[in-house]
Formats: C-alpha cells, structure tokens, sequence
C-alpha cells in the first residue's frame, strides 16, 4: 500500500534531517555519508530545507530516472511547493528565467532554438580548436613559473574561451563573467546581491545580442538573434536568459571538473597511470564517464515540484509537494555501480545521472565531453610529473557553490 509522511511511523515530522548535508572530514570527493544511509532507508526520504519545508530527497538510481521522466512534474520556481535552494532562489522567483526552469511546451519550444549548436556532430568539428586550445596553455604553463594554481591559470582560462567562442562573448570580458557568474552559483550570496549581480549580467547580454542583430557574427547568439529575435519568435530579454545559463554552465561545471578530476587522479595514482598510458580516444571518453559519475560536480539536487499525486516505490508524492533528486547519490548506487565508492577508470559508466536525465537533461553535455576528453588525454601524458604543490588536506573545495569543485589546486612538476 502506498503512504506518504503522515502514514510514516518509522520517522516523526521533528526527526527529518537537514538538507543540503555536509561531507565528511577528509572525504572530500564523496557525497555526504548521510545520503548513503539515507539511500539503505529507503528510495524516497524526508529532508528539512532552510525554510522548514519538507521535500522528498529521491535517494537512488532507478526511482531518480522514473521521476525525471515523469511529466507530472514541474521545473516551474514559482510553482507552490517548489523547493528552493536558496533564499536568493525564493526571493527571485517571481522573475523572468531562462528555458532551464520551464515546462513543456514552452521549454522545448526554447531549448530547440539552441539545440543543434549543441548536436554531436557540430560540437565535434570543435575538437581540433580545443586541442589547440589545451596545448596552447600547457606550453605556457611549462614556460612558467612552478608551482602555479591549475584552476586559474588553466581550468578557468580554457572553458572560458571554448564557451566565448562558441556564444560569440568577446574574451576579453571573462573576468567579469566570471565574478558574475561565482556570485550567483554561491548559496550564501544576500539575495538583493545576487539580484543585483543577475541584473547587470543580463543588462551585459541584452546589450551583446542587440550588437549581434546589427552585426553577426559566427557564432551561437548571432544566429539566435537572427533566426528567432529577428522574426519575432523570442524576445531580446530571453535570448539574454539563454546566454545567461549557457556562459555559466557552460564554464564553469567543465572547469571544476577539470580540477575535481586532477585531484582525484593525483590522489589515486594507480588510476592516473592508466590514464597517462593510452592514447585510446575510446578508453579516455571511458576515463571522462567514470571521472563524471564519480565526482558529480552538480550538487545538492535537481529540484522539482508536483503537479499531480505521483505513486512510486510504494510512497505518494502528493500534488504541491516538492521533489530533490541528487545526482551524486545515485551515482555512487551499488546495484547499477558495483564498488560504486571505487574510482575505476575502466569501468562502464554510462548510465550515471551527471548530466541528469530526462528532457531537461544538460544541453550542453556533449561540448563538456570534448574538452574533458582533450584535457584528460592530454595533461597528464604532457606533463607527466605533474603532481600536487601542497599536502591534500590543504586544498580548499567549493562546499557553498551550486557546483562543487576546488577554489585552488596548486601543482608543480
């Protein structure tokens, strides 16, 4: 028989745990060990926000694909019982938002302009500018100084040029993007900042896309504003949006990744040896779906909201109530992974909800496939005494951020 909480004697209401969780103390690349625990309990748990709303955390792998599939659920922030992240998120809600936090039709109708600037086959003929790219900032890195902070000195630097590039932002403007885009991904940003902060990056793209309607270029915004702004399909302000989510995501989930990756080879230097061995694209794009699984850079949920009562694994998801499916949690699930908590670079990893799943799966997934798989074939077999500048325990990870990662990875060789 189906139950919801109030038919749930195993857990009182004064008994639900916080939610986001902490990590534990010198485990920085696994996720809270309260969601493992919580995932032995059962697929669907209790959690208690910073508003003292009760969403249920959906805690493994199969019930995660089941719900993101389920069009009884809204990605809508202003929906009653949408569970947000932040008060930042709360306070906003009432505001324009990009197609990411749309339903069907209108998010579809959205996500199709800017589909196939994403499609496989474009986003491999990028490959060869990439490579150029990676091999570029490993001559100036081996040129100089040692040691130096992988992060700024490459992370940051390549996946912003790549997503410039791509939208047509001129790269001389990355350090603001960048700040912009920190503030706004940071949880405990004062959310008038962090309106403050959104509203001048959309003044910035706004301005941007009514240059590329004057003069286009090559480039993904040009052809969005020609196509669709132009003939009255999408408005400037949405097009800003659009930019919005893209220059963020796609900068810097890829740069953490970059980061979060050579740390954990660095740290498990039987798994770095097996990748510096091959030049196999094949056993490297494995490496990428093993190194996404395994650090799940997007934490503290996918969130949604439920439009209808949804039966699933014994348990009713009533209308109104609010859904967290983390992606980090499933992705560490023994009965798809086995020894989930073992990084392997040889392992099959596909199947891991990194991207998430579903029709908002992440647009972007196949240009941060490329560049993981340039900058994993290719970092470690250049510089192969690369090797951490300071003790691990020093390193500082992005515990507050949307996107987990490191703020400084110090290097040498």
């Amino acid at each position: 028989m189906a139950r919801s909480l109030t038919e749930r004697p195993d857990r009182e209401p004064d008994d639900i745990p916080d939610y986001p969780m902490p990590r534990a103390e010198g485990c920085p690349l696994d996720p809270p060990p309260d969601l493992a625990a919580m995932r032995a309990e059962g697929p669907l748990v209790r959690v208690r926000l910073w508003d003292g709303s009760t969403p249920w955390l959906v805690t493994r792998h199969a019930e995660q694909r089941a719900l993101l599939t389920d069009r009884r659920l809204s990605t809508n922030p202003r929906a009653d019982g949408y569970p947000h992240l932040t008060p930042a998120t709360y306070m906003h809600r009432e505001q324009p938002f990009s197609f990411m936090f749309m339903d069907d039709p209108e998010h579809a109708q959205q996500r199709r302009m800017v589909t196939e600037a994403f499609s496989v086959k474009r986003i491999e003929r990028m490959r060869p500018g990439v490579q150029s790219l990676v091999d570029d900032l490993i001559d100036e890195l081996l040129a100089g100084p040692s040691p130096v902070d992988l992060v700024t000195a490459f992370a940051l630097p390549l996946t912003s040029l790549v997503i410039c590039r791509l939208l047509g932002v001129p790269y001389t403007d990355h350090d603001y993007f960048q700040r912009a885009s920190g503030t706004l991904i940071t949880h405990d940003t004062p959310p008038e900042v962090a309106g403050k902060t959104q509203e001048e990056l959309l003044m910035y793209l706004d301005r941007l896309v009514e240059r590329k309607l004057a003069e286009p270029g090559d480039d993904l915004l040009s052809r969005v504003a020609a196509e669709h702004v132009a003939t009255g399909r999408l408005s400037r302000p949405d097009l800003a949006f659009m930019g919005l989510l893209l220059l963020i995501a796609g900068h810097a989930t890829t740069a953490n990744m970059i980061a979060l990756g050579t740390y954990a080879l660095l740290t498990h230097p039987e798994q770095l040896t097996e990748v510096r061995a091959t030049d196999d694209p094949n056993s490297i794009a494995r490496t990428v779906e093993e190194m996404l699984r395994y650090l799940s850079p997007v934490h503290n949920g996918v969130r949604r909201v439920a439009m209808e009562d949804i039966e699933i694994a014994g348990t009713v998801i009533r209308a109104g109530e609010g859904i967290i499916v983390p992606n980090e949690v499933a992705n560490r699930d023994e009965t798809v992974f086995p020894n989930a908590d073992r990084l392997d670079v040889h392992r099959d990893a596909r199947g891991h909800m990194a991207f998430g799943f579903g029709v908002h799966q992440c647009l972007g997934r196949p240009l941060a496939r490329l560049e993981l798989q340039v900058v994993y074939g290719t970092l470690y077999r250049r510089i192969p005494t690369l090797a951490l500048a300071i003790d691990p325990a020093r390193i500082k990870f992005r515990h507050d951020t949307l996107v987990y990662g490191i703020y400084e990875l110090p290097v040498t060789w």
